[in-house]
């Protein structure tokens, strides 16, 4: 049996109107939503998305949304491939996901 797909985040306006969750929900997908005020409860995508828009985005100023979406692209690439991170002992996301599942 396939993993059911779950989209998390925060109780923001724009992420609780029937407009945003009905296309999750008809592709079977389960939203979840962390506690009013529990900023802490998404930490981790907190700090993801301070670094693609203090590393990424507010240095490159992206003209069109197709040159924002090459530019993440690449970015994630750089992020989960090539970026070291601290709090992962200076290993890249892919190395540590790669380590775990060899185990």
């Amino acid at each position: 049996m396939k993993d059911a797909e779950i989209f998390n985040t925060d109780q923001g306006s724009q992420f609780t109107t029937n407009r945003f969750t009905k296309p999750l929900l008809d592709k079977g997908i389960q939203v979840s939503m962390d506690g009013r005020g529990r900023a802490l409860d998404n930490i981790f995508v907190e700090r993801l998305w301070r670094s693609v828009k203090y590393e990424k985005v507010y240095l490159q100023g992206f003209r069109t949304v197709s040159d924002a979406f090459q530019g993440l692209k690449e970015y994630f690439e750089f992020y989960n491939h090539e970026r070291p991170h601290q709090s992962l002992d200076d290993k890249t996301p892919a190395e540590v996901y790669l380590a775990g599942t060899m185990q």
